[in-house]
């Protein structure tokens, strides 16, 4: 009696023979072919134990490339690196590194909660019509996956998301980061649109002029937002997070939103609002928002007129000002504070997910306080004077030294003298001047000119201080003016009315 190998092995080579005739005889047979062709398939199918799935490079009417292709080449790139025989490297748009995959005909086997497959690549040649007189040649590319019949369940279910999340984050992990700008269109009706150009600002969290403690907490916090989409959705609101930057210019609000594109790997849109006509044109840049991005408004106090005071302001003007203004708003953008507190959290918001919007401002009392209240803007973060800290990350950065006999001067200077001077200032008088300089002269420049800013810190209070003298000085010759005046006016007066009664 024959063993149970050896029956399959029987079987196998039949249906083999089955096949290969079948192949031959619709080769010269093609229209009987075509009316046996179910029935072979029913019979293959019967004892092939085998499910296979095909995923095609190009679908669709415009042969747009398949997103689930690209996600499973992206997927099994990692593992086509390292077990793959034949490989083809491949520069793929907007990817900042070469994409290695396996090269036609190549095979390799991937597990999946103890389930093994195996992922194929494959091309076939057909035939199109072209201008010329012969036929051309024409290569599709697509992905085989194999598997059991009896895994299916975890195949169809689980593992084919698994495939296209895992390819999506890489991806995203190896796209080129872009910068992007809102320009005026010259078409359709002038409208704004996206520009961009690609993001290699090099400023980090390492690099940030900032106490260690407060850098740390702002990353705990961004760690904390983008792995929270689940519980986003389990409170009921949109997956964004609102930042407020605020301090005096030169204290690194720009260089920290570069750092936290930077950690997230986000790409940054940088919206000019004075270019924006109206709230239907922010609406629609919105839309247009990719996720994991960071929408960057810079001096939001100085963007537009959003405090309030306008109707104010307008009442004070002359009546032929007002008319020039008015002319000349008529050109202005007409975004409103309630087009923009919609932009931040209205209903349109909602639409995509994982964004952060940074609002930075030199003057944070200026702003309405709807405009920053927790909810829209949730973390308020003060970018202040270089304290001690943040200078040894500078003179770490710039000379890449971590001990000085200057250190204890400038600590001085900075804590106990409480001497006010910018990151950006700092950072000036750290950077070498010429190619030979050295570390020390630079820190000796940097104490020189904190002594010259106490000076004139000095100067400034005291000439602050004359000045409010000199102002209340005139204040009181004002009044007493004043008083003269009045009281000549009342003396005139009764003078004129002595007049009249002796009339």
């Amino acid at each position: 009696m024959a063993s149970m190998g050896q029956l399959w092995s029987n079987t196998g080579s039949t249906l083999a023979t089955l096949m290969f005739t079948y192949t031959i005889f619709r080769r010269w047979f093609p229209h009987v072919g075509d009316h046996l062709e179910p029935f072979f398939q029913r019979l293959f199918s019967r004892f092939y134990p085998y499910i296979q799935i095909k995923f095609h490079e190009y679908s669709g009417e415009h042969f747009k490339r398949s997103e689930i292709y690209s996600g499973i080449q992206s997927y099994l790139s990692k593992d086509s690196s390292l077990r793959a025989k034949k490989l083809k490297a491949n520069t793929t748009k907007g990817s900042k590194s070469l994409v290695l995959s396996m090269d036609d005909r190549e095979e390799i086997t991937d597990e999946f909660e103890g389930v093994t497959v195996w992922w194929e690549s494959k091309k076939m040649r057909t035939t199109r019509p072209s201008f010329s007189f012969y036929p051309a040649a024409d290569e599709k590319r697509y992905y085989m996956l194999k598997f059991h019949r009896r895994d299916r369940e975890v195949i169809i279910e689980r593992y084919l998301e698994h495939v296209a999340k895992e390819g999506k984050m890489i991806e995203m992990k190896n796209r080129e980061r872009k910068l992007y700008s809102n320009t005026p269109g010259q078409s359709h009706r002038n409208q704004t649109k996206w520009s961009h150009v690609t993001f290699e600002h090099p400023a980090t969290f390492d690099t940030l002029a900032m106490e260690e403690k407060k850098k740390e907490e702002i990353k705990n916090d961004l760690v904390k937002f983008s792995k929270s989409k689940d519980y986003y959705k389990k409170i009921g609101k949109a997956w964004k997070r609102g930042y407020l930057l605020f301090g005096p210019p030169g204290t690194g609000k720009s260089t920290m939103i570069a750092a936290m594109a930077n950690f997230l790997e986000y790409d940054v849109y940088d919206l000019e609002l004075t270019t924006v006509m109206d709230n239907t044109q922010l609406r629609s840049l919105l839309i247009e928002t990719s996720t994991k991005s960071i929408i960057v408004i810079e001096d939001i106090d100085c963007s537009l007129n959003l405090t309030g005071q306008r109707k104010k302001k307008e009442e004070e003007e002359d009546g032929d000002e007002k008319k020039m203004k008015d002319e000349g708003e008529k050109k202005e953008s007409k975004v409103t504070l309630s087009g923009l507190l919609n932009f931040i959290d209205g209903l349109w918001s909602a639409c995509g997910g994982e964004r952060i919007i940074v609002f930075t401002t030199n003057f944070v009392d200026k702003l309405d306080p709807a405009l920053i209240r927790k909810g829209r803007m949730d973390k308020h973060i003060e970018m202040s004077y270089c304290g001690y800290e943040a200078f040894k990350v500078l003179a770490k950065n710039y000379l890449d030294v971590e001990e000085s006999e200057h250190f204890d001067e400038i600590k001085r200077l900075l804590e106990v003298e409480e001497i006010k001077m910018t990151p950006a200032d700092v950072g000036e008088n750290l950077l070498p001047k010429s190619e030979g300089e050295e570390a020390e002269t630079c820190l000796k420049r940097l104490v020189e000119a904190l002594k010259e800013e106490k000076e004139e810190a000095k100067r400034r209070v005291d000439e602050d201080a004359k000045q409010k003298k000199e102002e209340e000085e005139e204040k009181k010759r004002r009044k007493v003016k004043k008083e003269e005046m009045k009281a000549n006016e009342e003396k005139k007066k009764k003078i004129e009315e002595n007049g009249e009664e002796e009339h």
